[in-house]
């Protein structure tokens, strides 16, 4: 896919012709950095902190992963503890134990000389593969984009809502629920993306906008609980979205939340996809609810929120603050606010908020006053207690 017109992809060999560089998915959409893999334990951690997402990604790392791993020790002991190291980094996605599966089979009867070319082969192989499936996938699902768009007036977009990041960015290229998504908009077709923020790791906001909006494909981010809202003004013409594993009976297990959007596209009358390759299929379970482990992810990732501001105006004692690359923490009481260096008070934070929903100023007798020149990339604060909530056991996963 390109990138402000630069062709890239979310993984690649390096020009050593063995480390693997790959996008920090982290650091989006601030900042576009890459990352280098040189041994089994940074595969693996770039896998369990997510660095990369998204079960063909995920899949392809891993592949890499026994790569490296290999050139370290190419002993069938060395290949069983690789496996185990990675299948453990992150269990729902299927993905994961496939691309383990064929790497093993791809070298288990090779002497160990010629292990580390076969596994290199086969990683490239998978990588390639994804790219097929997922260009099949935006010629089957294009189809239904044409379809729509017929029905619409002249100059009219065609309004799909996606939930999480099914892009490019959760795959080795193109995406799985974006790809047709992108072949309309390079055929011409008038298209208009709603971008879940999925919270709490914001994909949909931090990565599905970015890829997104750099491709040139017009979007709009919008709160978790918005799409139903839409639907009921038939504001969304179709729903997308990607998948982490699927049953052999069609259970769909993807991002927490993708159930309550096929409740309310099912209720509202609008067409509901999976954009599904095929070794997301998990065909040794057919009961999703009750084989599929779903993944449980720390509790900092609820408690912590991340971003970025240009500049601070509020009253004289934090004017002209900067607070670049700061990040808001919740305390977990009822009444937190947030690290004492980015706000002191209950009002300060209500400030904040105001000034984050797009426009700055500074407070006085409690009143806003508007002050010009000043831009805000990311301001989040929130005051109610934190607490760990229950599983959703609704076929659905963590990030």
């Amino acid at each position: 896919m390109r990138v402000d017109g630069k062709s890239m992809r979310s993984i690649w060999l390096e020009p050593d012709g063995w480390s693997v560089g790959i996008i920090d998915q982290t650091a989006l959409p601030h900042r576009l950095t890459t990352a280098r893999l040189i041994n089994l334990e940074d595969a693996a951690h770039a896998i369990s902190a997510m660095l990369i997402r998204g079960a063909p990604l995920i899949g392809a790392t891993a592949a890499y992963g026994v790569c490296l791993a290999l050139r370290a020790d190419a002993s069938d002991e060395a290949l069983e503890r690789a496996c185990a190291t990675l299948l453990a980094t992150r269990p729902t996605a299927i993905n994961l134990k496939w691309a383990l599966d064929e790497m093993v089979a791809a070298v288990r009867n090779r002497a160990r000389d010629e292990r580390v070319a076969a596994a290199y082969r086969r990683a490239a192989e998978i990588c390639e593969q994804d790219i097929a499936i997922n260009t099949a996938i935006g010629r089957n699902g294009l189809p239904l984009i044409e379809a729509v768009a017929r029905r619409k007036q002249p100059g009219q977009p065609v309004n799909v809502l996606t939930h999480c990041n099914a892009g490019w960015l959760a795959a080795v290229d193109v995406g799985t629920a974006t790809a047709p998504i992108y072949l309309a908009h390079d055929k011409g077709i008038a298209i208009h993306v709603f971008a879940d923020e999925t919270r709490p790791r914001n994909q949909g906001a931090s990565l599905t906008a970015w890829e997104l909006g750099r491709h040139g494909v017009a979007h709009t981010v919008i709160a978790d609980n918005t799409g139903g809202h839409l639907m009921q003004h038939g504001l969304v013409d179709l729903v997308i979205v990607g998948t982490d594993r699927v049953t052999a009976a069609g259970d769909v297990c993807n991002k927490i939340g993708t159930y309550l959007k096929a409740l309310a596209a099912r209720d509202n009358n609008v067409p509901f996809y999976v954009a599904l390759p095929s070794p997301t299929i998990d065909f040794s379970i057919s009961d999703g609810l009750a084989e599929i482990p779903i993944e449980q992810r720390g509790a900092d990732e609820l408690a912590t929120m991340t971003g970025r501001t240009t500049r601070w105006h509020c009253n004289r004692a934090y004017r002209s603050r900067r607070l670049a690359g700061r990040q808001l923490r919740l305390r977990r009481h009822a009444g937190a606010l947030g690290d004492r260096t980015d706000y002191r008070t209950r009002r300060d934070c209500r400030f904040a908020q105001r000034a984050g929903q797009g426009f700055s100023g500074t407070r006085r007798r409690g009143r806003m006053t508007r002050l010009s020149s000043v831009r805000w990339e990311y301001v989040a604060c929130v005051s109610l207690p934190v607490r760990r909530f229950p599983t959703c056991r609704l076929l659905e996963s963590s990030p």
